[in-house]
């Protein structure tokens, strides 16, 4: 049974007459009417009695008739639904990102992809790098805003890198700047009192990678925050932390920006998806907003734009969330 017999068929009930059913579906009347043959082959039972001309439904023809209106209305249903989610009136998106990326890039391209496609749901999952490479592996994400290396391996992703951001140090405006001449070193850091992230965080293991690579071990004052808390934290006056330039740049007038010297920290930021799959049209559209809208240098926050993609074997290791 194929739809086009069946609107056959119902172009038949409705005008009760083979020639004017052929006219309304735009098809000859010999074709239309070996279709409908064939239908009622299909179903073993005449659907039309043809008594001199005289076409009407027969028992079975009746019982047909709204089903046949029911099924070619789903599928008209159906297309119109496909249709909204190619041309974006409809849809969703599923993005993966960190938390210090859910307060720093985001918040722009989204309110954007937003406006421009207000019926696309978008639906946020903030982790760890780590858990959101599983997230995309097995399918239960269509992007991700991860953070590379990842050290460990992972399925097979592309990923474009998005940015590369510097880290700042923050501290609270009430208090003496640290280092000087408006810039810190890492060797600064040493006897410092940081307000230091949870372990899993990104943010957390870069920190104490450098601060080693001086030769010391770092102080902490607070240790075990999310990234709101952290600030929260500094705000108060009870130690300084190394931040995201973007969190940093949003965090408000009363916490202090202080660029780190020299080559500095910094992190770089990948748009992944799956290799194997290609991501869905509304996906495919925030992602290109989302290349569109990576920050520049000189504005705002010091980020800068990565100048190529790949598709690499992405690496995922200890969950890390910044």
């Amino acid at each position: 049974m194929h739809f086009q017999q069946l609107t056959y068929f119902v172009a038949v009930a409705e005008t009760r007459h083979f020639t004017r059913a052929a006219e309304a579906v735009h098809v000859s009347q010999p074709s239309l009417s070996q279709q409908i043959r064939a239908l009622e082959t299909e179903l073993g039972a005449d659907l039309f009695s043809r008594a001199r001309g005289n076409i009407t439904l027969t028992d079975a023809g009746e019982a047909l008739l709204p089903l046949a209106r029911r099924i070619l209305a789903d599928a008209e249903t159906a297309r119109q639904e496909v249709q909204e989610v190619v041309s974006l009136r409809s849809g969703r998106v599923r993005l993966g990102a960190t938390p210090s990326l859910c307060t720093g890039l985001l918040p722009d391209v989204l309110r954007a992809f937003h406006d421009r496609h207000p019926g696309v749901r978008l639906l946020l999952e903030e982790g760890g790098s780590h858990d959101l490479v599983r997230q995309l592996a097995r399918g239960a994400l269509d992007l991700a805003l991860v953070v590379l290396p990842l050290p460990a391996a992972s399925p097979a992703l592309t990923t474009v890198e998005l940015l590369r951001e510097d880290l700042v140090v923050v501290s609270a405006a009430t208090e003496p700047p640290p280092g000087r001449g408006g810039s810190i070193r890492v060797a600064d850091l040493e006897g410092a009192p940081l307000v230091m992230f949870r372990h899993g965080y990104n943010l957390r293991e870069l920190t104490l990678a450098a601060c080693r690579a001086e030769g010391f071990e770092p102080s902490f004052t607070v240790e075990g925050g999310e990234m709101d808390a952290v600030l929260g934290f500094v705000r108060a006056g009870l130690g300084i932390a190394v931040v995201p330039s973007m969190a940093a740049a949003r965090a408000g007038h009363d916490l202090r920006r202080t660029r780190l010297a020299g080559d500095g920290l910094r992190r770089t930021i990948a748009l992944a998806h799956r290799s194997d799959v290609d991501p869905p049209r509304a996906a495919r559209e925030l992602q290109r907003m989302l290349l569109e809208h990576r920050p520049v240098p000189g504005r705002g926050a010091r980020a800068q734009t990565a100048s190529a993609s790949s598709r690499e074997w992405m690496r995922s290791g200890a969950p890390g969330r910044a």
